[in-house]
């Protein structure tokens, strides 16, 4: 027969340890999207991005010599407010 024991505490900080570590990754994001981020972030292809919500004033972009670049955390707030905006079907 096998016996196992477990330190609670242990197991305790090891959880927190590794919940930080995740939380740690998470704030050091990329500062800025580039359009293929902005895709995948959005799960809309590029087209769709035009179509929708690119030409809106409000969509913090800028482009730098013939790339454009997204700032993570304004944009995220846009696409929130944008999606809020959307008609309820």
């Amino acid at each position: 027969m096998i016996t196992v024991q477990l330190d609670e505490n242990k197991i305790e900080h090891c959880f927190h340890e590794e919940l930080r570590k995740r939380l740690d990754q998470l704030e050091h994001r990329r500062t800025l999207w580039d359009m293929k981020e902005l895709c995948k972030q959005t799960c809309m292809s590029e087209n769709n991005i035009k179509e929708k919500f690119f030409y809106d004033y409000r969509f913090p972009k800028y482009k730098v010599g013939g790339k454009w670049f997204f700032p993570a955390k304004e944009t995220e707030s846009f696409l929130l407010t944008w999606l809020n905006e959307q008609p309820k079907k």
